[in-house]
């Protein structure tokens, strides 16, 4: 019960990054999210985008685990695993929020979840 409350906020969170990425990425909010210039944020809004479909691709995966009970467990791990990666990544590449934002939250739903709460 709780773990899957927890991989619905990480879906969540991350529908939340999609609307950042394709469609505030290029508005003072998105400049202000991922603390970025106008003009690197015009250059890079296609790249943004892009991104933004990815993660909207993780989010789609763990609501599919989710939509399936019980035996969506293997699908959330997967998804959840992606997630933490990704963030991992990220916290390495770019900025160490995203380890919080991002890495964080998944590694905390998949030790509940296998923990079975």
């Amino acid at each position: 019960m709780i773990g899957n409350i927890l991989v619905g906020l990480v879906a969540l969170i991350h529908c939340y990054i999609v609307y950042l990425e394709m469609v505030l990425w290029d508005t003072p909010r998105g400049h202000k999210a991922f603390g970025l210039t106008p003009d690197f944020a015009k250059a890079s809004k296609v790249l943004a985008a892009n991104q933004g479909l990815y993660n909207g691709f993780l989010a789609a995966g763990l609501i599919w685990g989710l939509t399936l009970g019980a035996a969506g467990f293997q699908i959330k791990v997967f998804f959840l695993l992606c997630v933490a990666i990704a963030g991992l990544y990220g916290a390495a590449t770019a900025s160490r929020k995203i380890l919080f934002i991002q890495t964080v939250p998944s590694v905390l739903a998949l030790i509940v979840l296998w923990l079975g709460w």
